[in-house]
């Protein structure tokens, strides 16, 4: 994050704006709405800056703009000029003062930057883009205002209004969050927007009244493979207003970007020989949250129900009496095979697949190896990378012939995708040859001679 957005409160701060034309006067506009009180500095003003100046209580001080103005005596400074040079000398005397300066489109002389808003007031939203593309942040700024009712502003200042109120009532603020958040889906939201604000009143007293300290609850999540814009609807949802997240390796960093910053995170990762947690640690963890009132998010990668241990999770939580939803996701087979170009199942080379997890007991995968080698069909190895070598050897050794196409696909669908593809014969030289890293998911059947075909990324 290269800004840190910050809101201002100007009402009756003095202000200044070096520059007098049309640049100077749309800064101006968006100042006066926050009601700062506004001088100019400039030898010619357009009339429009002039009146709102008279409007705001503030001054025009017709001359160029000289290094001796006290600075000092203003909260920001916008340098708003058609002259670069002036607009640096502009940036150079704030700086020296330490106040806040901003010269437009001129982002290497901006100590902050003026964001495209959204005015829901007293609800702000701004989009800002480190002055990099302002048409781009204003097409996003378009693209909110028609999602957001105007409404929402009367629902911000209907919840100022009850906030002291509902503070003291519930005292604990993880269940008042709770409390808003089931307020803002109930059908006070559109009294609220309709103007029908008695009805409102009543409906927020008689839910104080009705309240009850909620009860636990765990959402066993499927994060997908990696890309956070493969998350489903629901699982987005959940993540923002879970209390606690526990999530695994799997879980890619951006999407556990999208989960709720305030949120407690604990890391319950798993690689081969080293389980940062146990199973049973991970399962007294959830029911220890969930019996606190919590709400908790236990994010997986892929889905939780294909080699995610996640029925044994919610076997625990049933036992316990938590109650528990379930998200499924994109399996890594789904995921990472579509963005690598291969389709598990085609109508002239597979007509079934098979999920298989790789993992080693006593030295070497126990697999059916003699219901695995069959032509028209395709296998989905997940965690096998280390067995590669003893999984290409049985099956030949049970009758796959050792050309049949094999694909390795390392951290699919992020950036960091790398699809290997060999044949059964020799895959398991390439790993240390490409540096193959978990996690890793094998693709053996002739589908993978599509991909020189069908890869798109």
């Amino acid at each position: 994050m290269e800004i840190f957005p910050i809101s201002l409160k100007l009402q009756q701060q003095p202000c200044l704006i070096v520059g007098g034309g049309r640049i100077a006067y749309r800064k101006a506009v968006l100042l006066a709405k926050a009601g700062a009180i506004l001088d100019v500095i400039a030898p010619e003003i357009e009339p429009d800056l002039l009146t709102l100046l008279e409007q705001t209580q503030g001054q025009y001080i017709a001359e160029d703009f000289r290094q001796q103005v006290n600075l000092r005596d203003y909260r920001l400074v916008i340098a708003a000029t058609n002259d670069a040079f002036v607009n640096q000398q502009v940036f150079e005397a704030c700086e020296a003062e330490k106040v806040l300066v901003n010269s437009v489109d001129d982002p290497p002389h901006c100590r902050f930057m003026v964001p495209a808003i959204i005015d829901r007031s007293p609800l702000i939203i701004s989009v800002a883009s480190n002055g990099t593309s302002p048409v781009l942040s204003r097409q996003i700024r378009t693209q909110l205002e028609t999602l957001i009712p105007h409404g929402m502003g009367k629902l911000a200042q209907f919840s100022g209004k009850w906030r002291a109120t509902v503070k003291q009532k519930i005292i604990n603020p993880d269940e008042r969050r709770i409390f808003w958040e089931d307020l803002y889906a109930s059908p006070l939201k559109e009294q609220v927007f309709n103007g029908n604000e008695a009805e409102a009143d009543q409906l927020i007293e008689q839910a104080l009244q009705e309240w009850k300290t909620p009860k636990g609850e765990v959402y066993l999540v499927g994060a997908g493979p990696g890309d956070p814009e493969l998350l489903t609807l629901k699982a987005l949802r959940l993540m923002q207003q879970a209390d606690v997240v526990i999530y695994d390796r799997l879980v890619s960093q951006p999407i556990m970007d999208l989960c709720r910053r305030d949120a407690e995170k604990i890391y319950v990762g798993k690689a081969r020989s080293h389980h940062s947690v146990p199973q049973d640690g991970i399962n007294a963890l959830l029911v220890k949250y969930a019996s606190q009132g919590k709400r908790v998010c236990r994010l997986k990668g892929g889905d939780p129900f294909i080699f995610g241990r996640g029925g044994e999770e919610i076997q625990e939580l049933f036992d316990a009496g938590i109650t528990f939803q379930v998200v499924p996701g994109i399996t890594a087979a789904s995921g990472c095979s579509a963005y690598a170009g291969i389709p598990l199942t085609h109508r002239d080379y597979a007509q079934s697949v098979r999920f298989l997890t790789g993992h080693l007991k006593e030295g070497s995968p126990e697999l059916p190896w003699d219901e695995l080698v069959y032509e028209n069909q395709t296998l989905v190895l997940y965690m096998g990378l280390v067995g590669l070598e003893n999984t290409c050897q049985q099956l030949i050794a049970h009758g796959q012939r050792p050309n049949m196409p094999v694909a390795l696909i390392s951290k699919g669908t992020t950036p960091e995708q790398q699809v290997v593809v060999g044949t059964l014969a020799d895959i398991a030289s390439k790993v240390s040859e490409h540096h193959i890293q978990a996690p890793t998911l094998t693709i053996i059947g002739e589908v993978v001679s599509l991909r020189e075909q069908l890869q798109w990324q």
